[in-house]
């Protein structure tokens, strides 16, 4: 598990400069730690370095470090797996303050940089791919991905505080994409924002803005817009794949995982790839005849593992600590089989269709109409488009071509309809909270775009997750290709009504992947789900949701209405309704709640 450390502080201050003494001291004295940078109240280390794959990359004048993995931008052909920053690309990076890094490389990266020998300013690839918080300790300014290692290492820190109305904005908009965290004084950095370390006087700036991109739309050919995706899809899976010498495909059976295979097998292999599906019983659980179509199209060999309904939700109490409650209903049942299967085919990376349904936009609805109505007027085309946008939205021309005009007054409120799905939340609590702190900042302001271009901006602006915290160092590498930054970008600029063409979510990829996908995925419209195995996981585990829940924290601090939460947790699944998937979401809640509040802080 690749992993970074780093703290700053004021070389004039004595008080300081002893308390990093005895951090480094530490560091160095724990086990796998490497420096990865030393300079004048700097330091910065990482666990897990692996050449060409997680590494550091050193900056001229011992002015920074850039730590990850950087791929080079290419003109035509792969990427090649190993970058040597020379001096000069060094030097440009730092007299751009960042900008450079954003601009000629992708991968997933952080960079700690110094441009003008004072100050010290953090870079987060756009993609977001490893994570990045900071806290400030009696003036020391702390670094780090991962919050245990924090806890470990500056043991006289104060207890860590949770920030009650971060955990009631997460509870409605099921993810924090603002700057602020459920901890109290401890924040991220953004992805693609360059952020000042120790210094919260000073703003980001921004770097890499997904709403700028999409601004700045393309509209080729059909056919154009699918030879392009297809290659941006195969460059940026293959310069993935370059880096391991083996690899675990989850292949769901679903489009997305689909495209990921094939764009792999658009040239030859050069390290073994294992396909792996879950299966569970229930009606959208089992999608074992769409992967062995997959597996077999591409002559691979497929695992196939059932999810393990015997799962003990009493496991989920001993989560790490983290900035921001984890949600575990995707891994559920899964992730101790990923381990298992990795370390037996000798595969450090997992390789996963994720993000797919955001990038090539996978969404019911009539948006891609208003889109086009929004950019060019009633013209002839408009009536055909609207057409394909009522198949997509499955609606009647007449409602898609209503819809299109009506959109057009569209200005994205973030509190309307806010928690409008949940049934077992206090509505005072959500009321309560200034939403606008824990959204992110490309959200907060009238953008220009129009109403589907701004929920595909929307859907691509929060990372997926790195690090799994309930299995830890055992879980092989999460990676996302289809979530790098050139293809992100591609999508972005690409207008809502050509994803969707033919009026079929995903219809631009579906095309540029027809001949390497099977007919039978190509064209599936249906999309597999845990439903019934999340309801058979809760029904088993109704008991310890009970008596962790009703006298819970959430209920204590007035979050959860513990009369509808009583009803709901009666046992009869006929009164549960749709609040399984909300139920599981407070466990998880609950759980990480507790690591803060029932256990001292070490």
């Amino acid at each position: 598990m690749f992993r970074y450390f780093g703290f700053s502080w004021n070389v004039a201050v004595a008080t300081q400069v002893a308390v990093a003494q005895r951090l480094e001291d530490a560091i160095r004295c724990a086990e796998g730690w490497q420096s990865a940078h030393a300079s004048p109240g700097l330091r910065v280390f990482t666990l897990g370095s692996r050449a060409g794959v997680n590494e550091s990359y050193p900056l001229p004048r011992s002015s920074g470090v850039v730590l990850g993995h950087l791929f080079r931008r290419w003109d035509s052909g792969p990427p090649s797996r190993h970058v040597d920053l020379s001096a000069g690309e060094g030097e440009r990076i730092l007299q751009t303050e960042g900008r450079a890094l954003v601009d000629d490389y992708w991968g997933r990266y952080i960079a700690v940089i110094r441009p003008g020998g004072t100050g010290t300013f953090v870079l987060r690839d756009p993609s977001g791919t490893l994570p990045c918080f900071q806290k400030e300790i009696e003036g020391i300014a702390f670094l780090f991905s991962w919050l245990e290692d924090l806890l470990a290492f500056a043991p006289r820190l104060p207890a860590l505080q949770v920030n009650w109305s971060a955990i009631a904005a997460f509870i409605a908009l099921r993810s924090l994409g603002g700057r602020e965290t459920a901890l109290e004084g401890l924040s991220q950095v953004l992805p693609g924002q360059l952020t000042p370390l120790g210094d919260a006087d000073t703003a980001p700036v921004t770097l890499w803005s997904a709403t700028a991109i999409a601004g700045n739309s393309i509209e080729p050919e059909p056919g154009v817009a699918a030879a392009q995706l297809r290659q941006e899809v195969i460059d940026c899976v293959h310069a993935w794949a370059s880096l391991y010498d083996a690899m675990l495909l989850r292949l769901s059976g679903g489009v997305d995982s689909a495209i990921l295979l094939g764009g792999l097998s658009a040239r030859p292999a050069t390290m073994p790839i294992t396909c792996l599906n879950y299966h569970s019983p229930g009606s959208d659980g089992d999608e074992r005849g769409y992967a062995r179509l997959a597996a077999a199209k591409a002559g691979l060999e497929l695992i196939e593992r059932e999810r393990d309904a015997g799962v003990r939700l009493e496991d989920v109490v001993a989560v790490s600590r983290t900035p921001v409650p984890e949600i575990y209903v995707g891994r559920m049942g899964a992730d101790l089989i990923d381990a298992e299967v990795a370390s037996a085919h000798r595969a450090r990376a997992m390789f996963t269709g994720g993000g797919g349904d955001q990038l090539f936009f996978q969404l019911r609805c009539t948006w891609p109409a208003a889109d086009y109505l929004s950019r060019h007027g009633p013209d002839r085309k408009f009536v055909r488009l609207a057409v394909e946008a009522a198949r997509l939205g499955n609606v009647s021309l007449w409602q898609s071509m209503w819809r299109a005009v009506a959109d057009q007054r569209f200005r994205h409120d973030p509190v309307k309809d806010l928690g409008g799905t949940l049934t077992l939340v206090h509505r005072d609590a959500i009321d309560d909270v200034h939403i606008e702190r824990y959204i992110h900042p490309e959200l907060s302001g009238d953008s220009g775009l129009p109403i589907g271009k701004f929920h595909h901006v929307q859907m691509l602006l929060h990372p997926a997750g790195y690090y799994d915290p309930y299995v830890r160092e055992g879980a092989p590498e999460l990676v996302n290709p289809l979530l790098s930054q050139p293809l992100v970008e591609l999508c972005l600029r690409l207008p809502t009504w050509l994803l969707t063409q033919g009026g079929k979510g995903r219809g631009l990829a579906r095309r540029a992947f027809a001949a390497d996908l099977p007919r039978e995925i190509a064209t599936r419209q249906s999309k597999g789900g845990m439903g019934s195995y999340v309801t058979t996981v809760f029904r088993r585990n109704l008991s310890f949701a009970r008596d962790l829940l009703l006298d819970g924290l959430l209920v204590r601090h007035g979050l959860l209405d513990k009369q509808r939460l009583e009803a709901a947790l009666a046992g009869r699944l006929s009164s549960l309704g749709g609040s399984v998937g909300e139920i599981h979401h407070c466990i998880a809640i609950e759980a990480w709640l507790r690591q803060f509040i029932d256990t001292p802080t070490r």
